[in-house]
């Protein structure tokens, strides 16, 4: 009888292992126990981030099997449920609009308790769209009002998420766009105008859209000390204790800057300085391993994808990641500004990850697919 069950068991998975990206899958396996040791290191079993953090990377992992099986030929031969993806990206970004603020953003939509940020779907839905369109078009890409069209795609919800404010997302969604833009072949005078019209941009923000706090946020990276107890606070704390872990760290659970709460915030924005007070340099290069071990697995199916939409959209993803990383890693050693941007895999919350794990399985459909 333990035989039999045991090879249902069997058959039930064969097919999922059969097609897999097994180094991509053991490479996720690994940066997700890494996620919940080090938040298990912040707060102990007993910690609600702990606890959360263990669901959501179960809820994640089936999500990512589930996903696997769905074809993604759909999103790629039909408008229909790419159009409605990105519709439900926007309505939900409408509402964060009428939450009340969470640390100075209406980035939040909040149910029973719970948090919800709709940024984080919205950019796999931009690049599940940007894919389409650009795929669809990669001959005509010369042509500057499709540079147009695809950027009205993008203009929706960046307007929408600067007005809760969130600069980091709003960076996030820019960079994939462009990204996508110049692996599908832009002109590069259209490139040249593009960057020139962002830098004008850039500048009458600051000059006449950002708010005094923001730019506060902004510079105090270039001198964190000239208000060490104020803006300056969260990044000094952060050095300190990534500065702390030295080479090997200071050992799981026994992260002071951490667990006597000296830093501030990490279970997310602090995340990665937390993981490097307990693990180390040692840690920190194996967790950066694992990130670019998911990267390159994930620009490989992109690779052996026959189609343009499974190459554009695993160039997407891993864009998606990448900025997530650098950006984050950046703002937790001092060299960005505070931005709020989750590190892949590792921050808390459950938005970032079951939008990456979504992603991933989609990934390993097209690998299973073709």
């Amino acid at each position: 009888m333990e035989l039999k069950k045991n090879s249902n068991v069997t058959r039930f998975f064969s097919p999922y292992f059969k097609d897999l990206d097994f180094p991509l899958f053991a490479a996720i396996v690994a940066v997700s126990i890494i996620s919940i040791l080090n938040l298990y290191g912040i707060g102990g079993v007993d910690s609600p981030y702990f606890i959360r953090q263990v669901i959501i990377v179960a809820a994640g992992a089936i999500l990512m099997v589930l996903m696997s099986f769905f074809n993604y030929r759909y999103l790629k031969n039909y408008s229909f449920p790419v159009l409605l993806l990105y519709g439900i990206g926007i309505l939900l970004l409408l509402i964060t609009l009428a939450e009340s603020p969470i640390r100075g953003a209406r980035a939040w939509i909040v149910v029973a308790g719970y948090t919800f940020e709709p940024a984080e779907l919205m950019k796999l839905a931009l690049i599940i769209v940007m894919a389409k369109y650009f795929s669809q078009r990669h001959i005509h890409i010369n042509q500057f009002h499709h540079i147009v069209i695809s950027g009205l795609y993008l203009l929706v919800p960046l307007g929408i998420i600067l007005l809760q404010p969130d600069l980091g997302s709003a960076s996030t969604l820019l960079i994939i766009w462009g990204g996508m833009l110049i692996a599908s072949g832009i002109n590069k005078r259209h490139l040249f105008l593009l960057l020139s019209i962002g830098v004008v941009t850039a500048y009458l923000s600051w000059a006449f859209v950002l708010k005094d706090y923001q730019k506060e946020r902004l510079i105090a990276f270039a001198n964190p000390y000239k208000d060490p107890t104020g803006i300056g606070y969260n990044i000094i704390q952060s050095k300190i204790a990534i500065g702390s872990g030295y080479w090997v760290g200071n050992g799981l659970g026994n992260g002071s800057q951490a667990t006597l709460r000296f830093l501030p915030e990490p279970h997310n924005d602090f995340v990665f300085a937390a993981f490097a007070e307990q693990f180390g340099l040692v840690g920190v290069l194996a967790l950066i391993g694992l990130i670019i071990m998911i990267l390159m697995r994930i620009l490989r199916i992109g690779e052996r994808s026959n189609n343009n939409f499974g190459k554009l959209f695993a160039i997407g993803f891993a864009l998606f990641i990448l900025t997530h990383a650098i950006i984050s890693a950046a703002v937790n050693i001092g060299l960005m500004p505070i931005t709020g941007i989750p590190f892949p895999f590792l921050s808390a919350g459950g938005s970032n990850l079951l939008t990456l794990m979504v992603g991933l399985g989609l990934l390993q459909g097209i690998k299973r697919y073709g």
